[in-house]
């Protein structure tokens, strides 16, 4: 998969999440988040208002950590398909 293919496949699957109309999971919700923000080069802490919200994103992020780029781009999108999309 070419990068060009890998970031349109990325921001389709973003858009998708976006606007699903069905409660999602806060175990998918938080890999989804973790993915998303390693992908984006965005390492800010959380920004939610309830510590324990801050806590489980911090946690999703910390154990996303290792992931580059690309492959959290790649497991956003399989994700989306696995969970969502089937």
């Amino acid at each position: 998969m070419s990068k060009k293919n890998l970031h349109t496949e990325f921001q389709e699957a973003v858009v998708f999440v976006n606007k699903y109309e069905f409660p999602i999971p806060a175990d998918i919700l938080l890999k989804l988040y973790a993915y998303y923000k390693v992908a984006n080069k965005n390492y800010n802490n959380p920004g939610s208002k309830t510590p324990l919200i801050n806590a489980f994103k911090a946690n999703a992020l910390i154990q996303a950590q290792n992931i580059n780029m690309e492959d959290a781009m790649k497991e956003y999108i399989k994700l989306v398909d696995k969970e969502l999309k089937s």
